[in-house]
């Protein structure tokens, strides 16, 4: 049995206070999109151990050997004492670039094992869990454009539809530490916004995409653009070539640009960097 775990993208992000905890809390939109990485499972009673795991596609930071899907597994093996089953994952989703790969795989492995063992668990039931794994990670399960608050943990279905536009993303060979860009947050007050100047949903909501250029902003952009300018680059590149909004997503270092028409050629127009277009 196999799955397609897609990416997402943060549409807007506010960082809006820093809690005791030493977490942030933030306002984004969790939009899904078609590049997807690819995820099979199979009962294999041969194996004298819990699982294999064969990893494809794209590196991963330490060969996958702490890969979330790996580790859903064994959380639910020890649940349901789940039989050994090999795991094959083919990457196709950059890492460290703010799509949510690994939250994707984690809930698609998640409910594939759901599937494939009739665990019968139930949506929320499975959110429940997958909240242990990551903040995003629940948001996989149900799938559609999220308003997320808190953390990134506390979901409110948001009323946007982009099914008529298209996306370029562009992730140049640039590692973006998350934990360095909150630290430049917190170091500039000017970043925290308490409250927001305005709820991120309702400007979503009631601006059209071409005018969210101006009030649909990202907060770890001026320190990502300023620390690697190349970044900031492909966001310019983006609108030069037509985009209705472009944005970096999350903390980066992937940036998007939604247009109203396929763009055929992003591939030669960034040649060093992974390129992705398709109808959203």
């Amino acid at each position: 049995m196999y799955t397609l775990p897609n990416a997402k993208i943060n549409i807007g992000l506010r960082i809006v206070g820093r809690r005791p905890d030493g977490y942030h809390d933030l306002q984004t939109v969790f939009f899904p999109i078609p590049l997807a990485d690819s995820l099979e499972i199979e009962e294999a009673r041969r194996l004298r151990k819990p699982y294999e795991f064969i990893l494809s596609g794209m590196a991963l930071p330490d060969d996958g050997r702490d890969n979330l899907v790996v580790r859903v597994f064994m959380a639910l093996k020890e649940e349901f004492d789940l039989p050994p089953t090999s795991i094959f994952l083919s990457k196709h989703i950059p890492a460290g670039a703010g799509l949510g790969g690994g939250s994707s795989d984690a809930a698609a492995m998640m409910q594939l094992l759901n599937d494939y063992y009739r665990l019968d668990l139930t949506p929320a039931q499975m959110e429940q869990r997958l909240a242990a794994f990551g903040a995003d990670c629940p948001f996989f399960v149900r799938n559609r454009p999220m308003y997320a608050e808190g953390v990134g943990n506390v979901f409110t279905p948001v009323n946007l539809s982009l099914k008529d536009k298209y996306i370029v993303l562009v992730k140049p060979d640039i590692h973006v530490s998350t934990a360095g860009a909150y630290a430049a947050i917190d170091s500039s007050t000017g970043k925290l916004r308490t409250p927001a100047p305005s709820h991120l949903r309702d400007l979503i909501e009631n601006t059209p995409v071409h005018l969210w250029r101006n009030v649909v902003t990202n907060d770890f952009e001026p320190y990502v653009f300023s620390t690697y300018p190349k970044v900031a680059a492909i966001k310019q590149t983006l609108y030069d070539m037509g985009a209705l909004y472009a944005s970096m997503s999350g903390s980066g270092s992937a940036v998007y640009g939604i247009f109203n028409r396929p763009i055929d050629n992003a591939p030669t127009i960034f040649p060093d960097c992974f390129t992705f277009a398709g109808k959203l």
